[in-house]
């Protein structure tokens, strides 16, 4: 019988860039090291003004929020009325089967 090993190999996230350690028998994460983020911005003063130019941007996501909570019923009765025609237009395969059926 092999002997384990306890040779664990690293990857590197391609989407945040973090290092995973991994254990090839297991198939585990060990550890994670995630990645070092920058500061955003140098000082109060600039935080600050990116916060006041943010305000457009919040009252636009909040009347999108709002025009599709609107439209999400009207949405909502299109899928049901298309999922109706799908399951009408597919063949019936007979009674199902349970799993306490088959014991």
């Amino acid at each position: 019988m092999a002997k384990p090993s306890n040779d664990f190999f690293e990857i590197g996230c391609p989407c945040c860039s973090a290092v995973l350690k991994v254990d090839p028998a297991t198939k585990a994460v060990i550890s994670h090291v995630a990645p070092i983020k920058p500061r955003t911005f140098t000082d109060f003063e600039a935080a600050a003004k990116a916060m006041r130019d943010n305000e457009g941007r919040k009252e636009s996501i909040f009347r999108q929020a709002v025009d599709a909570e609107k439209n999400k019923s009207e949405l909502l009765e299109k899928k049901f009325q298309e999922a109706m025609k799908k399951a009408k237009e597919s063949p019936e395969e007979g009674p199902m089967i349970r799993d306490f059926d088959l014991d």
